[in-house]
């Protein structure tokens, strides 16, 4: 059943899950002031939590729906698990907020971004996906803005660090201006801890990608939702906090995140051109790995032998992309 854009229909809050017990509590009070003036439902799509996540909810939200997905299916499956649920409502959805449970959306935050889509903007292309500006705990904006992935700018990354190398926007995926994050900024994709969809899009755009495990999927679903004239856009008024991740620090996630880099460039450019980014990437993470850094020895390994990677008993929790250079 397609997702039937209506100006009055309910917005679906899709939160994907995995032992989030500790931190769903917060996130479930937060939710009336932060969807002020909308319909809002949430759905939660949990993957296979060995905690109380599903009692808290149950507990805490007792008219969301909860959708479990018997297994560790990752961040994409689970966005999927929740849009089908969606998709079962009467009358289709008016937007769709993908969020993680550790995000805490400030007061209004999702009217502004529901607000934004649909709007059109000078090149004919419509907001299809909107985004707020995040901030870590302490207070400090999050450079959640990137470019598209190139070979010029992973070996821009590579050489020089991809913090100095994004105030060259032909050098770097990350977007670090600190205008960008002050007024309505067009990206090539935004990472994907709270973003808003409209049902246009998502009707154009289709599921998820589920070969994405976890990371890269926010990356595809950005950059194919703009190949179908739907924009992404930072809505500088709307603030959440996210508390964030381990992708810094943890190995196996780093690996992870690298490789489904790759993967994601070899599938958009072909063979050729992905040759020359795996360079670049391993290049990268070679350099850092001999500086020290265990997340890139054990990336740099895999990118040689992708072979080498071995996932965890259990799928991590959705963690931001880390700005490290």
């Amino acid at each position: 059943m397609p997702l039937t854009p209506m100006a009055e229909g309910p917005v679906a809050v899709l939160v994907v899950t995995w032992n989030s017990a500790a931190v769903l509590p917060e996130f479930i009070a937060s939710l009336p002031t932060a969807m002020s003036g909308l319909e809002w439902r949430l759905v939660v799509a949990d993957n296979d939590s060995a905690d109380d996540t599903v009692e808290v909810v149950r507990a805490l939200a007792p008219d969301a729906t909860i959708v479990q997905t018997g297994r560790n299916a990752g961040y994409a499956a689970g966005v999927n698990a929740a849009l089908g649920a969606a998709r079962g409502w009467a009358g289709g959805i008016r937007a769709a907020m993908v969020c993680n449970p550790d995000i805490r959306m400030r007061e209004g935050c999702a009217r502004l971004l529901v607000d934004d889509l649909g709007a059109t903007l000078p090149d004919g292309a419509t907001v299809g996906i909107s985004v707020p500006v995040l901030h870590e705990a302490d207070g400090s904006v999050v450079r959640s803005l990137r470019r598209e992935p190139s070979v010029g700018r992973a070996f821009g990354e590579a050489v020089i660090g991809n913090t100095r190398a994004g105030r060259f926007p032909r050098l770097s995926e990350l977007v670090t201006d600190p205008g960008a994050y002050t007024g309505p900024t067009r990206a090539d994709w935004a990472t994907g801890a709270l973003m808003a969809l409209s049902a246009a899009c998502l009707e154009a755009c289709g599921d998820w990608d589920e070969s994405f495990f976890l990371y890269s999927e926010e990356t595809e679903y950005c950059l194919r939702a703009r190949d179908r004239g739907y924009a992404t856009r930072l809505q500088p008024q709307a603030a959440a906090v996210h508390l964030g991740g381990d992708s810094r620090v943890s190995p196996y996630l780093w690996t992870l995140l690298t490789l489904n880099r790759v993967r994601l460039h070899r599938r958009r450019h072909g063979a050729v051109p992905a040759a020359a980014f795996w360079a670049a990437v391993l290049l990268r993470e070679a350099s850092r790995a001999a500086l020290g850094r265990a997340p890139s020895r054990a990336a740099a390994a895999a990118l040689v032998s992708p072979a080498k990677l071995r996932r965890p008993p259990g799928p991590a929790p959705r963690a931001p992309l880390s700005a490290t250079s």
